[in-house]
């Protein structure tokens, strides 16, 4: 663990105990008094905002624990790969693929040698341009996953065509109790069906100046994944929590099968409504389970108590446990795109999103260079398409809060 980890880590305990005893001042104020004083009031906010700047850090050390599976995974088919006797050639390969395709985005296809030009694949897209090479295209989705809170806490799959089809069981059999020497009759209820997950295209638009493309210096791979991934990464984030699935992955608070739990009061969320909601999804996906919602909510949810005085929130205990931050018990991941809290909203989910949750990502990227666009500015405009697709597949893994009594 870094030191400006460590300080963050233990700025974060520090400043939530101190929230704990103005907060708790306040309401002894306002049971004695009606009301509140300034002081205290001002106090929880210069506090509040301490714990918003600490809360970065503790996402970050909440969405590393969450992706630590999936790196191991990662790390095993690399070392897999390395001990393969080809995999030298396999390198320059990749190296140069790498480099053709930097030379492409940096002079167009015009000003490249015969062998680049071979090195990469021209796009399905009617507008030519080139394949990003899978290595490129790894690279972003990993920068995708850093910033994308679905991302890091669903199942993630990745295919070569348009859609994908899961095998979705609807029923299960029944098991029954026979005599030793009784018929044992065949069970009804177990039924499969195929459920198809559809990949939608999305695309962004990144602009570069002349000057930067001639600058050698300047990291255009990087800078240019980097930017793509933050769109891409904002798009996903708004349609995998509220898309349509019409042209775009379903949100899981527009799928009408997950279930929903009220909090007990039709304005504010409630600690024992966040009771409720946890002991309503089923044992087997709470145990494996993770809060989700935005950060005004968090904020909100600081200031709960349940009946035997006890804050839901807890500061992590990194330093010492690799715990971080929980609601009672359970970890929580920021999803800027979830709802504030208001009648009827539903500003929380809480479940096992790993099995509820799938994103599929067709591996490949094109991007398209065109420098006329904008030719009288200066600058090269490139046009990147992919297709993505998301779909809650366990509906029953997952519940989300509604603000109602």
């Amino acid at each position: 663990m870094t030191e400006d980890v460590k300080t963050a880590v233990e700025g974060m305990a520090k400043a939530f105990e101190e929230f704990k005893a103005e907060n708790d001042a306040k309401l002894a104020e306002i049971e004695k008094k009606g009301s509140s004083d300034p002081l205290i009031e001002e106090k929880i906010k210069n506090i509040e905002a301490d714990l918003d700047r600490y809360e970065d850090i503790n996402q970050k050390l909440t969405l590393a624990q969450q992706e630590a599976k999936q790196t191991n995974e990662k790390l095993t088919e690399m070392e897999t790969l390395l001990k393969r006797p080809d995999a030298g050639v396999e390198t320059k390969e990749i190296d140069f693929k790498l480099q053709s395709f930097d030379h492409y985005l940096r002079k167009g296809k015009d000003n490249m040698s015969a062998d680049e030009v071979k090195a990469l694949t021209v796009g399905d897209n009617t507008q030519a341009g080139f394949l990003a090479p899978p290595e490129y295209v790894n690279e972003l989705i990993k920068t995708l996953t850093e910033i994308s809170p679905m991302r890091s806490i669903a199942r993630v799959r990745s295919t070569t065509q348009k859609s994908i089809q899961i095998p979705s069981r609807t029923a299960t059999f029944s098991a029954q109790f026979v005599a030793e020497t009784g018929t044992r009759s065949e069970t009804t209820g177990y039924t499969t069906q195929l459920e198809e997950i559809p990949t939608h295209e999305l695309y962004a638009l990144v602009d570069i100046s002349e000057q930067e493309l001639e600058d050698s210096v300047f990291n255009l791979e990087a800078e240019m994944q980097q930017e793509f991934a933050d769109q891409f990464a904002k798009a996903e984030g708004t349609s995998m929590v509220s898309g349509n699935a019409v042209g775009k992955p379903e949100g899981i608070l527009t799928n009408s099968s997950v279930g929903t739990t009220n909090s007990g009061d039709n304005s504010l969320l409630k600690a024992d409504g966040l009771i409720d909601l946890v002991h309503a999804v089923k044992s087997p996906y709470g145990a494996n389970g993770t809060f989700v919602f935005n950060r005004t909510t968090l904020a909100a949810i600081r200031k709960l108590k349940d009946t035997a005085g006890q804050y839901v929130f807890q500061a992590g205990m990194m330093l010492t446990s690799g715990v971080p931050n929980t609601i009672l018990g359970y970890p929580y991941v920021e999803m800027p795109d979830m709802p504030d809290v208001a009648g009827s909203a539903k500003p929380v989910a809480f479940g096992d999103f790993s099995l509820a949750y799938m994103v599929v990502d067709r591996v490949a990227l094109s991007v398209l260079r065109d420098p006329f666009t904008q030719i009288t500015t200066g600058i090269v405009r490139y046009v990147a398409r992919r297709r993505v697709g998301g779909q809650v597949v366990l509906p029953e893994a997952i519940r989300t809060q509604t603000i109602s009594a």
